[in-house]
C-alpha cells in the first residue's frame, strides 16, 4: 500500500508499481488555467488521477487502463478515495478509447510505456505496461490530438533518450512543447528523465530543471516542494 497525505494506492495486483516517474508526474502537471476535464491514459493504479484529483476543482477525471488487474485495482483505488464522485476507469485500450469518445479534455496526462526492446519478460502483464509496442508513441499522439481540447495541455514523462524523437513526432500532429522539464537523479548524474507539456500553440518553451537528490534519501528542497503535498515524510 502506498500512503499518501490524503489518500491510499494500492499497487500489489498492478504490473508496474508506483515509481517516481509517475509521482513527478502528477506533481508536474500545470493546472493553469484550470481544467474542468482531465484524462489518465494508461492509469495503472490510478495514482496521477489521484493526484490530479487532490491537485485540481476538475469535475471530470477519466482514466483508461487496458490490463485487466490494474484496471480493476485502479477502480477499488479510486472508490476508495476522497473523489469517487469526480474519477471514473474505463477498461479498454487507448485505441479503443479514442474510437468511442466525442469527449475533449483541457488536460491530458500519460506515464506511457517506453521499453522498445526486442525481447519480452516471463510477465506478460508486465510487458504490457512497459513495452512501447503495447501504445507506440505515434498511436498516443494520434489519440492525444483528436481528444485534447484546443487550449488544453498534454503532460507525460519520457526517457531522455526518447525525448528529441518524440517531440518531433508530436510536431507532426501539430503539438509543440510548452514546458521542459530535465530531471537528474543527483548533480553528477547525466539527465535521465523528460517531463514535457505540449500544446496546440506553437510557442517557445518554458525550460525547468529539477535534481531529485543531494545525496541518498537526502533530497534537494526543489523536488521537496513538488512533492510534498504527496509523501508522508516530506
Amino acid at each position: 500500500m502506498f500512503r499518501c497525505k490524503q489518500f491510499d494506492v494500492a499497487d500489489d495486483r498492478c504490473a508496474m508499481k508506483i515509481g517516481t516517474d509517475g509521482v513527478l508526474l502528477g506533481a508536474w502537471a500545470s493546472l493553469d488555467p484550470q481544467p474542468e476535464t482531465i484524462l489518465d491514459v494508461g492509469a495503472g493504479s490510478g495514482i496521477i488521477s489521484l493526484q490530479l484529483a487532490q491537485r485540481s476543482n476538475a469535475s471530470v477525471i477519466d482514466a483508461v487502463e487496458v490490463e485487466p488487474n490494474a484496471y480493476e485495482q485502479c477502480t477499488e483505488n479510486i472508490e476508495n478515495s476522497p473523489w469517487g464522485d469526480r474519477l471514473f476507469c474505463y477498461h479498454a485500450s487507448f485505441q479503443e478509447f479514442v474510437a468511442e469518445m466525442d469527449e475533449r479534455y483541457d488536460l491530458i496526462i500519460s506515464n506511457p510505456p517506453f521499453y522498445s526492446e526486442a525481447y519480452t519478460s516471463k510477465q506478460p502483464s508486465r510487458d504490457l505496461a512497459r513495452f512501447a509496442e503495447a501504445l507506440p508513441f505515434p498511436e498516443l499522439l494520434k489519440g492525444v490530438s483528436k481528444l485534447l481540447s484546443p487550449d488544453g495541455q498534454f503532460a507525460t514523462v519520457l526517457p531522455s533518450s526518447s525525448f528529441d524523437s518524440f517531440v518531433k513526432l508530436a510536431e507532426a500532429h501539430l503539438l509543440f512543447p510548452k514546458r521542459i522539464c530535465y530531471v537528474k537523479g543527483n548533480a553528477k548524474a547525466d539527465v535521465k528523465r523528460c517531463l514535457l507539456e505540449l500544446s496546440f500553440q506553437k510557442a517557445t518553451p518554458t525550460i525547468e530543471h529539477l535534481t531529485i537528490e543531494i545525496e541518498r534519501h537526502h533530497y534537494t528542497p526543489a523536488y521537496i516542494a513538488l512533492v510534498k503535498d504527496f509523501y508522508l515524510k516530506m
